[in-house]
């Protein structure tokens, strides 16, 4: 992987609603001769192997139509993890020189999430960003702005290329609509919650993590993506701590709410993992991201300093010393390492003070 692959632009304090492990899915191309429709919403950038061929010919990490000879552009619809407000598309053609699409443009749309890809192609669509020019292997990133007669969040969008060619990744980074349904609790999880406990540190609750000591190894929003992780690179991991000190992370809740139930997942993390964590909380709903990075701040314990094992679910509710409630929470882990996700399960009090 080159250094332009590990320096990608990203944008904290956004989610990226394209992301598969969201729950994002590419619906439908008109056409995807060389390359799936599928690899523009996988991780990183897109990878080039220089020997690599199909019965179609060259293999490319992305999505790649056919030479267009006649009117008309391509194009693939997309539907997000989560619903959401589009702040900034990433449209990104990474290795795709001599057959990057001139121009591009995206449409969007509020509609029935389980809508059907044909009933989507038949439907009215919003123009989000309108035909832009787009360089061949880089990273074309285009900001937002919300128009006032657009719905207050999105569920699906439509990349046009003009007239064909190939897209190596697509992002579309933004803030989730918050969806407070369970149908993310697994069978693991279920019979542990209390009436009323919710995931309120979860993304498509609108949870969001904000800043962190390290992500070398991993983003800090997978910390808190649905499901189980799928692999070492589904989680939050820091790089190797060679001084004193420990790694941290702030993670905004969806709503503010007491603690009742934390889970600390290390699945995957094996010799990796940190040898203990602690959780703190703070109600602190208009402060500043230097307040709350700042360890003199008014935090709380919430789960003092335990001992963590490699590749296990940790349950904690009896351990808590204080419940809330929150509008954030700190999770520590020392001295680093891999955590894949963590829960923050409680009632949420929309209302809810000090």
């Amino acid at each position: 992987m080159s250094a332009k692959d590990l320096h990608a632009a990203t944008f904290t304090g956004l989610v990226n609603l394209a992301d598969e492990f969201l729950g994002a899915q590419a619906m439908l191309a008109n056409d995807e001769f060389f390359a799936p429709k599928e690899n523009l919403l996988r991780p990183g950038r897109g990878v080039f192997l220089p020997d690599e061929y199909t019965d179609r010919g060259k293999l490319m990490d992305g999505w790649e139509s056919r030479r267009r000879r006649g009117p008309g552009h391509d194009w693939c619809i997309i539907k997000l993890g989560t619903p959401g407000r589009v702040r900034v598309l990433d449209i990104d053609t990474n290795h795709f020189l001599g057959n990057s699409p001139p121009y591009a443009s995206v449409d969007a749309i509020s509609h029935d999430p389980n809508a059907s890809a044909e009933t989507l192609a038949a439907a009215d669509w919003c123009e989000l960003l309108p035909q832009m020019p787009i360089r061949p292997g880089s990273q074309n990133i285009f900001p937002i702005s919300h128009d006032s007669d657009w719905p207050r969040s999105w569920t699906h969008l439509r990349l046009n290329i003009y007239p064909d060619g190939g897209v190596a990744r697509f992002r579309a980074h933004g803030d989730a609509e918050p969806n407070w349904s369970r149908s993310d609790v697994d069978a693991e999880v279920a019979p542990r919650l209390l009436p009323g406990e919710v995931d309120l540190a979860a993304v498509k609750h609108g949870g969001l993590a904000l800043a962190c000591s390290d992500m070398f190894f991993g983003p800090m929003n997978n910390l808190i993506l649905p499901g189980r992780s799928e692999n070492m690179g589904g989680g939050w991991e820091t790089r190797r701590r060679r001084g004193p000190g420990f790694d941290w992370i702030v993670v905004r809740l969806g709503a503010p709410g007491d603690v009742g139930l934390v889970e600390i997942d290390t699945n995957f993390f094996k010799g990796n993992c940190p040898d203990c964590c602690s959780l703190e909380g703070i109600f602190a709903p208009n402060a500043a991201l230097t307040e709350l990075v700042d360890t003199s701040a008014a935090w709380r314990g919430v789960l003092p300093e335990t001992k963590l094992t490699p590749h296990t679910r940790h349950f904690f509710r009896d351990e808590i010393v204080q419940r809330g409630p929150f509008t954030h929470v700190r999770l520590s882990i020392y001295p680093d390492g891999g955590v894949s996700r963590l829960r923050v399960f409680g009632p949420r009090q929309e209302a809810a003070t000090p």
